[in-house]
């Protein structure tokens, strides 16, 4: 069995680590675009009501000294904020009316 990805306290939300746990804003992006609608609902679904829980647990840790497992916690969090905006506000992965345009972050913070 594969080492836990995150905290113990979030275990019912592992099934969703793999997938979304995703240093940088382009992976995680990318990562919403190759999902489907029903696949970003269920992880919005099952971590939308942790989500504060979520940011109170990585609050203990300061950003350049968290262990592994709060670190993923928070990619997570990251991930849930892209999947928000297909969730409660476009019915699709995409945002409406661009085509294939994409966003790149050219600098970003170091988690």
């Amino acid at each position: 069995m594969p080492a836990a990805l995150l905290p113990e306290r979030f275990s019912e939300l592992e099934s969703y680590a793999e997938k979304w746990c995703r240093p940088g804003e382009d992976a995680r992006w990318s990562e919403r675009l190759a999902s489907s609608m029903d696949e970003i609902q269920a992880f919005y679904d099952a971590f939308e009501p942790r989500a504060e829980e979520a940011i109170r647990y990585c609050d203990q840790y300061p950003l350049d000294d968290m262990p592994v497992d709060a670190k993923n916690l928070l990619y997570l969090l990251c991930a849930l904020v892209q999947a928000s905006f297909p969730v409660e506000c476009w019915g699709q992965p995409r945002v409406p009316d661009t085509g294939a345009a994409h966003v790149s972050c050219i600098v970003e913070p170091e988690l």
